[in-house]
């Protein structure tokens, strides 16, 4: 990687030629969640040199080197900004309200640009909310992750039950036009009727958008020991199954459909675009530690500690860790594994004679839908989305 993060001219001269967005990582949590993997740190675990007082100045700091390196190569416009992490609510509104200001400033804003906030439901205020939507933010995806305050308890979540639900009204309240609501199924103890609930609550909130994904235990994480020393059952793939299908069906019944395979939006206009964007192979610069990004074929990933992060741009260097030029075969993997995902799918002509006699084998499994694959194209049926990673791989070389 080189110091001052300069890409190859070949980069640089497909700059956004397929969009390009900005994901910002704010690497803070008040506490950390039994299952998770991500780049986050409490307090106590980040230890001297880093404060969040200060953490939006890195970011811009980060901000003022993609502006050089991008150079006389600048995207024509952002169209999507996606603040994750971490709990990004935990910075002042005002801190996130002038890193949008300053990415507008730096490569300008599309007119009907999506910004998009993550949020933990007890980490936001009406007045914060509202701050963040007078600032431009379009969009918030609060953390719910269950309703059942029995399941709260083994994933370690903070919030009350009623909480996640009263944050998605104070956010409509403070004029948000799109509000997600993530869950989390398939944890130890969780009933068909706790999740049943979860979905009933989901629904009644009045969000437009939901991501429901099934519980990974990731090694390393405090979940994980747990399972390890025997004192929670590992999750069973038999029932995510089953409470994916229920997801489905209520789902469904209340308005929306699915778009890829963990999420389900009422409109076109509600799905997630950020998203959409990594899934169909766009641009993104990401600011912040551990964050990843890619331009123009090339893929690079940031130091993961906020002090080292914060220590190289102090210092004037780029803070990225490592990056690869991505080749065509590589592309053509992540095309296909992502694309598949998506309720459009990708064209059979994409792939090779190998992954199309896997396409027909689908097909003949139900695992395909049969009008799409008639017109030329590869869309997972309901069992294909419950095996979606085994159709993948049949269709890749």
């Amino acid at each position: 990687m080189p110091a001052d993060g300069s890409l190859p001219p070949a980069a640089l001269a497909a700059v956004g030629r397929q969009g390009f967005g900005v994901y910002v990582h704010v690497p803070f949590c008040a506490s950390r969640c039994g299952y998770c993997d991500f780049n986050t740190y409490t307090a106590q675990e980040l230890g001297g040199g880093v404060r969040r007082e200060t953490y939006a100045d890195s970011v811009l700091a980060e901000l003022d080197l993609a502006a050089r390196v991008l150079g006389d190569s600048p995207p024509a416009r952002v169209d999507t900004v996606f603040v994750g992490g971490g709990t990004p609510t935990l910075l002042p509104a005002d801190d996130l309200a002038r890193i949008l200001e300053r990415i507008d400033a730096t490569w300008g804003l599309a007119p009907d640009v999506e910004v998009t906030t993550e949020a933990n439901p007890e980490s936001v205020t009406p007045e914060s909310l509202k701050t963040l939507r007078a600032a431009g933010y379009t969009r918030i995806s609060l953390g719910m992750q269950s309703a059942a305050p029995g399941v709260l308890a083994v994933l370690d979540r903070r919030h009350t039950a009623g909480r996640a639900t009263a944050a998605v009204a104070e956010a409509r309240d403070a004029g948000f036009d799109h509000v997600n609501l993530d869950l989390i199924y398939g944890t130890p103890g969780e009933s068909a009727d706790d999740f049943a609930a979860s979905l009933a609550a989901v629904v009644a909130a009045g969000v437009d958008h939901v991501s429901a994904y099934a519980l990974i235990v990731e090694d390393g994480t405090r979940l994980a020991a747990r399972m390890g020393r025997g004192e929670l059952p590992y999750p069973s793939d038999d029932v995510a199954a089953d409470r994916y299908l229920a997801a489905e069906t209520a789902l469904g019944a209340a308005g929306f459909s699915w778009y890829e395979v963990s999420n389900w939006a009422t409109s076109a206009a509600a799905r997630c675009r950020h998203n959409l964007l990594y899934w169909t192979g766009g641009d993104w610069w990401g600011l912040g530690p551990g964050a990843h990004s890619h331009v123009g074929g090339v893929r690079w990933w940031n130091v993961k500690h906020p002090s080292a992060y914060a220590a190289r741009l102090a210092a004037g260097a780029s803070p990225g860790q490592g990056r690869e030029l991505l080749s065509g075969a590589d592309r053509h993997t992540e095309d296909v594994m992502l694309r598949l995902r998506l309720a459009t799918g990708l064209p059979l002509a994409v792939l090779d004679d190998p992954g199309r006699a896997a396409a027909r084998r689908a097909h003949a499994d139900g695992l395909l839908d049969g009008a799409a694959y008639t017109a030329g194209r590869a869309v997972l049926t309901l069992r294909g989305r419950l095996l979606a990673d085994a159709v993948v791989r049949d269709l890749l070389p």
